[in-house]
């Protein structure tokens, strides 16, 4: 199993996890990040370190997110440093349904997603 990074990393990017991982799995987009699931190798040390809890065990999360883990990763740039997160992280932390309100972020999710 890998771990994913969910909605609730949308409009926050958070990089505490990237700090954190041993492997440098994690990819960066303009509005959040991803887990590259072929990389990542389950040491679930990137979970507790999110403060926006936007990285679950794929088993637990929706099935969507490892797809989209998954295509994302293989487009977007490593990151391997803690960086600032976003500069309104604080006021998206909290908010839900982001994926349906913020997809057009994602300029590299097709429709048909």
């Amino acid at each position: 199993m890998t771990y994913v990074v969910t909605e609730r990393c949308i409009r926050c990017k958070y990089t505490d996890c990237v700090a954190v991982c041993p492997v440098d799995a994690f990819r960066e987009g303009e509005t959040m990040l991803v887990i590259d699931p072929d990389s990542c190798i389950d040491c679930a040390v990137c979970e507790p370190a999110c403060p926006a809890g936007a990285i679950e065990l794929e088993s637990n999360s929706n099935a969507q997110w490892l797809q989209l883990n998954r295509k994302l990763a293989v487009s977007w740039p490593s990151i391997t440093a803690r960086r600032e997160p976003l500069p309104d992280a604080e006021k998206y932390k909290e908010e839900s349904d982001k994926y349906v309100t913020y997809r057009s972020d994602l300029a590299e999710v097709d429709d048909g997603e």
